[in-house]
C-alpha cells in the first residue's frame, strides 16, 4: 500500500503556474551553462565525501549533522537544476540548493537513526531505485555526486548526458514553450515524477533517509486528466499468484501469439478507419467496435504481463470482464485536418510512449521479482505499470483513429475536470511546511486499495472550484 503522507524526502511544488518565458526557453541550456560547472564541481565534492558519510553512519547508527546537510543540499540543487532544464519550472534556480527559494522543492528530514544493516548493504538495497531513477531521468541521475563508483565520469557528467524519459519530456516542453509560452500540464506532471524519484533514489543512496523511495505517482500530486474518451480503471489488492508469477513470460506466449494474428487484420481495419474518418468525419460503428475490442485485450495482456493485474485475461477483450479495465467512448466525429495528418501529429506521444516503454519494463522485472517473494505487487510499480499501459493504449487509440483526442501524459488514472489557469492542478505547496508534516490524505486519482477487498482508483471528477 502506497503511503501518502509526507516523506523524508518529498518534492513538493510552490508554483503550479505553467507559463514560461520564450527567451529564456530558447537560450535553457545556455542559461544553465554556469550551472552545470557548479553542479560538477559540488558531485566531485559529493563522491569524495562519501565513503566518510557512509563509516560514520555505520560506526554510530546516525548520518554525521553536517554531512547531512551538504548531500540534502546537493540533492535539492539537483532536483532544482533539473527541473529548471527540463522547463518543469521557469524562474532561475539559485547556487545552493536553499530550501523554500524556488519552484520545485524537495523536502529533506534532519538526521535519523536508521539500522546499521542497511547502511552497510545500502549500495545494494540502492540498486534497484538507481536503476529505475536512471531511466527517468537518465545516466546522470541529478545526484551523481552521491555515488562512490570512482569513475570520473559519474562525478562530472553533463546534467543531461544519458536518455532517459526526462531527456525526452525536455525536448518536447522546449518546442512547446518556444510556440505556445505556456507547458503542457501532463507533461510537467510527468516531468516532476521523474525528478521526484530520482530526488528519493538518491536521498536514500546518500544516507539521507532509510526510508525505501516510493515510486508511486501519488507522492507528486499530479492533476487529474481531463476527461478523455480512453480511461483506465483498476480493481486490485496487490495479491499475486507465485505460481503465476513464476511462469509468467510462458503463460503469456499464447496471447502474444493472438495480438499478432488479430493485429494483421486490424491493420487493414485501421486503414478503413483512416478512410472513412477524412472522408465522413467518423468511424463506423462496427469498425470502432472491433479495433476497440482489441485495443482493450492488448491493454488485458500488458496489464497481465507487466503484473498490474493478476488473473490471466481472456482473448476476446470484453468489456468488464477483467481488473484493468479499459472504457472506451462510442465513436464521435472527428476534425479532418488531424486525421489527415494523424500519423505526424502522434510522433510527440509516440516519443513518450516509447521512453516509458523502457520505465514498463523495469517496473515489470522488478515486480516480478517482489511478487515472486512475497506475492504481492509492490504498490508503487503496480501504480507506474497501470499509468504506462494507460499512456500507451491512448498513444494506440489516436493512431488507430479511435478517437482524435490527443493521449495525456500526466502520471495519473483520474479523469476529472481541471481548472484552467495557474492555480490549477497539482497542489502546490503552502507557503512554509515543516520538513515532516502530519500524514496527508491520499491525492486526487491514486487511492491506495485497501486490502484484502479491492478498491476502485478513478474517483468521481472533482467538483468544478
Amino acid at each position: 500500500m502506497p503511503d501518502n503522507s509526507r516523506r523524508p524526502v518529498q518534492l513538493v511544488l510552490r508554483d503550479d503556474s505553467l507559463e514560461r518565458t520564450r527567451v529564456t526557453v530558447f537560450f535553457r541550456l545556455i542559461l544553465a551553462i554556469p550551472h552545470f560547472i557548479w553542479w560538477a564541481l559540488w558531485g566531485v565534492g559529493a563522491a569524495i565525501l562519501l565513503p566518510f558519510h557512509w563509516i560514520w553512519a555505520l560506526c554510530t547508527g546516525l548520518p554525521a549533522s553536517g554531512l547531512h546537510s551538504f548531500y540534502a543540499l546537493y540533492v535539492r540543487y539537483s532536483a532544482q537544476l533539473y527541473s529548471y532544464v527540463s522547463l518543469a519550472a521557469d524562474p532561475y534556480p539559485g547556487f545552493v540548493g536553499d530550501p523554500g527559494k524556488y519552484a520545485v522543492e524537495v523536502e529533506i528530514a534532519g538526521p535519523e537513526r536508521q539500522p546499521r544493516w542497511t547502511i552497510l548493504l545500502r549500495l545494494f538495497l540502492a540498486l534497484p531505485p538507481l536503476i529505475l531513477a536512471a531511466v527517468l531521468v537518465g545516466g546522470g541521475g541529478g545526484g551523481s555526486g552521491s555515488r562512490s563508483s570512482g569513475s570520473e565520469s559519474d562525478t562530472t557528467g553533463f546534467a543531461l548526458q544519458a536518455t532517459g524519459v526526462l531527456t525526452t519530456i525536455a525536448v518536447l516542453l522546449w518546442f512547446s514553450c518556444l510556440v505556445r509560452g505556456r507547458s503542457p500540464r501532463g507533461l510537467r506532471d510527468l516531468a516532476l515524477y521523474c525528478i521526484g524519484y530520482a530526488a528519493q533514489a538518491y536521498g536514500y543512496f546518500a544516507l539521507l533517509s532509510s526510508r525505501y523511495p516510493d515510486s508511486s505517482p501519488a507522492l507528486t500530486n499530479p492533476a487529474p486528466q481531463p476527461d478523455h474518451p480512453i480511461r483506465a480503471r483498476l480493481e486490485d489488492d496487490r495479491r499475486r499468484a507465485r505460481m503465476i508469477v513464476l511462469f509468467r513470460a510462458l503463460l503469456v506466449l499464447p496471447h502474444l501469439v493472438w495480438l499478432i494474428l488479430w493485429g494483421v487484420v486490424v491493420f487493414f481495419a485501421v486503414i478503413v478507419n483512416w478512410l472513412c474518418a477524412l472522408f465522413a468525419g467518423q468511424v463506423p460503428g462496427g469498425l470502432h467496435r472491433f479495433v476497440s475490442a482489441y485495443l482493450r485485450y492488448q491493454t488485458h495482456v500488458y496489464a497481465f504481463l507487466f503484473l498490474a493485474a493478476n488473473p490471466f485475461p481472456g482473448f476476446m477483450g470484453h468489456p468488464g470482464t477483467y481488473p484493468y479495465e479499459l472504457e472506451i467512448d462510442p465513436p464521435a466525429p472527428q476534425h479532418r485536418a488531424v486525421t489527415f495528418f494523424r500519423i505526424v501529429l502522434a510522433v510527440p506521444a509516440l516519443m513518450v510512449s516509447s521512453a516509458l516503454g523502457t520505465v514498463l519494463l523495469v517496473c515489470g522485472v522488478g515486480g516480478w521479482v517482489v511478487a515472486l517473494f512475497t506475492a504481492r505487487m509492490p504498490a508503487g510499480l503496480r501504480d507506474v505499470v497501470a499509468f504506462c499501459v494507460r499512456y500507451g493504449a491512448q498513444v494506440n487509440a489516436y493512431l488507430w483513429i479511435l478517437t482524435d483526442r490527443y493521449p495525456y501524459s500526466g502520471p495519473t488514472l483520474a479523469t476529472g475536470f481541471v481548472e484552467p489557469g495557474p492555480d490549477a492542478g497539482a497542489p502546490s505547496a503552502p507557503e512554509r511546511i515543516p520538513p515532516l508534516a502530519p500524514e496527508a490524505a491520499a491525492p486526487p486519482g491514486w487511492a491506495p486499495p485497501v486490502a484484502p477487498a479491492p478498491t476502485t482508483w478513478r474517483p468521481d471528477a472533482p467538483e468544478a472550484p
